[in-house]
């Protein structure tokens, strides 16, 4: 199938969708190579820092890419030297149709453009590292998973507290079973400063100069530009572009639960929430995922909260009088025997076994002292990812790793956007007896600058 009428459809799963690369870029020559070639795709806030690591490990920064000219412009000067020779391009069909001797690039635009360009990306033979949530919609996220499985390049998705030793500290801690059987996770997220609970503005204004409007609306519905509202960072609260908090962060809080307890799909989804219906995300919501029973785990509830909405005072109760208060953000798992709390962005490792008076940190708890460490620690996130380009060991949050964390954080949009409750066939992308959620399960999009 041509890319652009798979991407005009939006990621339908199938054989004759699987891509593999083309320029030839990959192989011995290229695994043994010391130097990386890597362009940049987004050179908003979230790309800084992984410009700055590619370049402090050694790697050359090729090419930038960005719409809208001024975040080149500023890129540019916050990097001085190390962008210095980059070639810098509007169009990322440019970059790597021009950019032959690139090796890998980084991708940090606005969600509803990562699986357009992940795709043209890997088509051109080019290791990939995208920011989460990896795709804007559920139908995106398994299309680049059977892409990614069917494929030799490096993938890697950018939640990274998968890189944390906090995280694999507390995999190994729950692959023990010393916290008993896990019935409940708790994730929550405060208040968000993105639009919520509102409709786009009336009114219209200028396109600012430098700004291409159209290209960074891409497979988005066209609409008017308004200032302050969309772009820079503000499009995270837009379902047209983004999916609020739960869509951000479900690749960091879910990620630890989803992983360590091998949860594959929920099957029924609960949602309740205040500014509901609207074009941007939740003012707060709730929303509960049922995972049932598998092999000897028994079936598990993980539940969403944000924009003030939180656990009730029962659940965080041991966690509040360890602490003093409840976190602003966390990830609590509860079990018949024990909670671990690990943090939104799994940074952090406490445990309180029962009959412990308050949560203690792995290195201090004589029971998980005595566990010993059988996964592997990492520099960082994408450090991991630069060393398996280079033919080092696997990553740990591949596309078909951080699509699985997309399909169930979206599936809880999915139930948000129809304000009702959903069962939920994971395998199949849908939701039984409710065919009004196709909609949101997959889009057709423009395809101008596909």
């Amino acid at each position: 199938m041509k890319r652009r009428r798979f991407l005009k459809s939006s990621g339908l799963a199938g054989s004759s969708l699987l891509i593999l690369p083309t320029s030839g870029l990959y192989g011995q020559e290229r695994k043994s190579a010391r130097t990386l070639q890597v362009g940049f795709i987004g050179m908003g806030g979230q790309i800084q820092g992984h410009v700055s690591q590619i370049a402090e490990l050694g790697h050359h920064v090729a090419a930038l890419c960005d719409v809208d000219a001024q975040q080149l412009t500023k890129s540019q000067q916050r990097h001085g030297a190390a962008t210095a020779k980059a070639s810098c391009y509007e169009d990322y069909r440019l970059l790597l149709e021009k950019e032959k001797s690139l090796d890998a690039v980084v991708i940090a635009t606005p969600d509803h453009w990562h699986a357009a360009i992940c795709h043209a990306a890997m088509q051109a033979g080019r290791h990939v590292y995208c920011e989460k949530p990896l795709t804007h919609t559920i139908a995106e996220a398994r299309a680049l998973r059977e892409a990614s499985k069917a494929s030799p390049l490096i993938t890697q998705t950018g939640n990274q507290g998968s890189a944390s030793p906090m995280l694999r500290r507390s995999m190994e801690l729950l692959a023990t079973g010393m916290f008993g059987t896990i019935t409940d996770i708790h994730v929550w997220h405060p208040v968000h400063g993105w639009p919520h609970g509102v409709d786009r503005p009336a009114e219209s204004e200028p396109v600012p100069s430098g700004l291409n409007w159209d290209f960074w609306l891409g497979p988005a519905p066209e609409r008017p530009y308004a200032a302050g509202i969309y772009h820079p960072a503000q499009w995270r609260g837009w379902y047209d572009f983004g999916n609020g908090s739960l869509g951000d962060f479900c690749c960091h809080g879910f990620n630890l639960p989803v992983r360590a307890l091998q949860l594959d799909y929920p099957t029924f989804i609960e949602s309740t929430g205040r500014g509901l219906g609207h074009e941007s995300f939740a003012g707060a919501c709730t929303v509960r995922y049922h995972f049932p029973a598998r092999g000897d785990r028994g079936p598990v509830r993980l539940t969403f909260y944000t924009g003030g909405d939180v656990p009730p005072e029962e659940v965080t109760a041991n966690l509040r009088a360890s602490v003093g208060t409840l976190p602003q953000t966390g990830c609590l798992i509860v079990g018949s025997q024990g909670e671990l709390q690990c943090g939104l962005w799994n940074s952090d490792c406490s445990l309180k076994l029962k009959g412990d008076k308050k949560f203690l940190g792995p290195e201090n708890h004589p029971e998980a002292r005595a566990v010993p460490k059988s996964l592997p620690r990492v520099q960082s996130h994408l450090h991991e990812w630069v060393d398996a380009c280079l033919g080092g060991p696997p990553v740990f949050s591949n596309f078909d790793a951080g699509g699985h964390l997309t399909e169930i954080g979206l599936a809880g949009i999915v139930a948000l956007r129809l304000q009702k409750n959903i069962h939920w066939d994971g395998p199949n992308m849908q939701a039984p007896g409710t065919p009004e959620a196709d909609r949101f399960i997959r889009k057709e999009n423009r395809t101008t600058y596909l």
